[in-house]
């Protein structure tokens, strides 16, 4: 996968890529990425990439020029189709799913804006996605790209140590996560289920399933509105919801 960034500051993006799980996917070659300071593809002298609003109104408006110019280099410079993904709050918000279905791209380029927001012509005209990571306004969009590269780069074949990590994480199955634990099992008189002790497997799938449905009622109840129980995971929430009555 090639992941290239558009961005204004991208020292604010570089040390991301040379930590922890993105570095050693990077040494591992899962993927490529380059950081685009798209300043650099104005056509003017001071280089200048933003404007006032026609109209009027306060802030300033990322102009289309340079934005187009570096997603076109960027495209060619791969030969490539790439999905491109503007960093907006007022796009789609982003999900696991999401996530899930950006990596099987080969190509991404993410757009960072800045300012006041971007010429309506990049929305209509050259981007694919429009992506917020939540309902809050950030200063720029470097933070949020950072978001959906992360997300996105763990999914990739062979970048976690371990192979199910990705498919048990929260919302990847639909439902929150079961609860972790690890040695010892007593820490200061809080003791580890009994069950995760015992090793009998098909006793700690039924507990790890029962918890991830609890906590989901308890925490997102939301999510088990577009959640397709089966029979179990339908008797488990019964037995759940009996207890929460005692």
């Amino acid at each position: 996968m090639q992941i290239d960034i558009l961005t204004l500051f991208p020292k604010i993006l570089k040390g991301a890529f040379e930590s922890s799980i993105l570095k050693r996917a990077i040494e591992a070659n899962k993927f490529q990425y380059e950081l685009i300071d798209f300043r650099e593809f104005a056509h003017n002298k001071h280089k200048k990439v933003d404007d006032y609003p026609y109209g009027g109104g306060a802030g300033m408006v990322l102009a289309a020029q340079p934005i187009f110019d570096a997603v076109q280099y960027a495209t060619e410079r791969k030969n490539s189709k790439p999905r491109v993904v503007l960093m907006c709050p007022q796009g789609e918000r982003y999900t696991q799913q999401k996530a899930e279905e950006f990596a099987k791209e080969d190509h991404l380029i993410i757009i960072c804006g800045h300012y006041e927001g971007y010429d309506e012509r990049i929305r209509e005209h050259l981007v694919t996605d429009e992506i917020s990571i939540g309902d809050y306004v950030l200063t720029g969009g470097e933070i949020g790209a950072l978001t959906v590269v992360d997300s996105v780069v763990r999914l990739l074949p062979d970048v976690l140590g371990n192979e199910t990590s990705a498919k048990e994480d929260s919302f990847s199955t639909g439902l929150l996560e079961h609860p972790q634990y690890t040695r010892p099992a007593d820490f200061r008189g809080w003791q580890v289920p009994n069950v995760l002790l015992e090793g009998h497997h098909a006793k700690i799938d039924r507990w790890r399933k029962k918890e991830s449905l609890r906590r989901t009622l308890e925490r997102r109840p939301d999510l088990l509105d577009t959640y397709l129980l089966d029979e179990e995971e339908q008797q488990i929430l019964q037995e759940i919801k009996a207890e929460k009555n005692v």
